[in-house]
């Protein structure tokens, strides 16, 4: 009995022997093959060799890569040309990976799962390196052709009339989302088309608040030798008035009022055609003083005053200034702050 349970003994230890033989033998002759399910780069390369898998790589996985990588905005396709970008990708590195990682677990596991035909479930990421000063560069490149500055509404005043010019929002390149999504399409060999997203950009003055912007506004046609005051960009009356006589002309263009003064003073030009008062100043109120009532300087020496010589009115007979009779001047002085545009024409 011993003697039968002694070589039962050694019987199942040479059936292991074998079998263990057997199973090192089987996962040895798999050592250069990747197992089922292991994946690069999402190329499947799962029960190739080693070259094998290199192959497919390239093919599949590289190759496709030397295309270049499009982003499109409003029917506009901008190129990142593999030639710029140059791509590359260590191919043997990320095989050796998946060889190493198919012999990863016990001898046992690795035994069943060659025997029943298991699948690893494992993905390597091949290390993709490209010019990054290249893709900076590129993104500037697509935001200097998509950015907009946004234009504010404004007024396009004639000296008789005042028509709005609309607002036009901007647009700004989300260039961080491109970053991202350029990384993306460079290291994937199916994804090679960006569509680029954009942010409105308000204007600081929009169509809707142009009138607020311009509560009062102030148009001379000296053609018809009118002044008109206009409040958010809407007539409000029209003055007959007088401009400068030729030789004296009343500058024309876009100006702002200045300063303002009541009975203002007179600081007399040093012009041949003062005569004896040249260079004098003249108080506000003296029968001499021509500027009557009220004064609203535009430019270099130039404003809307009252004037007692209403026959001038409608006619070009000033040194430069615009005259207005003293009831309307005293009118339209209250109602025109510093800063008010003036346009004339």
């Amino acid at each position: 009995m011993r003697r039968k349970a002694h070589i039962a003994a050694v019987f199942a230890v040479l059936v292991l022997l074998a079998v263990a033989g057997g199973a090192y033998a089987l996962d040895n002759s798999r050592s250069d093959q990747i197992a089922e399910g292991v994946t690069i780069g999402g190329v499947d390369v799962g029960g190739m060799t080693a070259q094998e898998a290199r192959r497919a790589v390239r093919r599949q996985l590289v190759e496709p890569l030397d295309k270049p990588v499009v982003v499109t905005y409003d029917g506009v396709k901008y190129k990142l040309g593999a030639d710029k970008l140059n791509v590359r990708s260590d191919v043997p590195a990320s095989v050796e990976a998946a060889l190493e990682a198919s012999q990863e677990g016990s001898l046992p596991a690795r035994v069943w799962r060659h025997l029943t035909g298991g699948e690893l479930d494992r993905a390597i990421q091949p290390a993709v390196r490209y010019d990054e000063d290249a893709v900076e560069e590129f993104i500037a490149k697509v935001a200097a052709e998509i950015n907009r500055e946004p234009q504010n509404a404004s007024v396009e005043a004639t000296g008789s009339s005042i028509d709005p010019v609309p607002s036009k929002p901007g647009r700004a390149l989300r260039e961080d989302e491109l970053r991202t999504e350029l990384t993306a399409a460079i290291e994937s060999p199916s994804h090679r088309t960006v569509e680029a997203q954009v942010d409105k950009v308000k204007p600081e003055v929009t169509t809707k608040e142009l009138a607020k912007e311009y509560p009062v506004y102030l148009t001379v046609d000296r053609a018809n030798f009118t002044l008109k005051l206009w409040k958010k960009l809407k007539l409000v009356k029209t003055y007959k008035v007088a401009i400068g006589a030729q030789g004296y002309d009343t500058p024309t263009g876009l100006y702002h009022i200045q300063n303002k003064a009541v009975d203002p003073a007179w600081h007399v030009p040093n012009s041949d055609w003062a005569g004896d008062l040249a260079g004098k100043v003249i108080p506000g109120g003296a029968p001499n003083n021509p500027l009557k009532a009220r004064w609203l300087g535009i430019y270099d020496g130039a404003g809307i005053h009252g004037t007692d010589d209403v026959a001038s009115l409608g006619s070009a007979a000033s040194h430069g200034c615009v005259r207005m009779a003293v009831p309307d001047v005293i009118e339209l002085y209250d109602q025109v702050p510093v800063g008010t545009p003036i346009y004339i024409g």
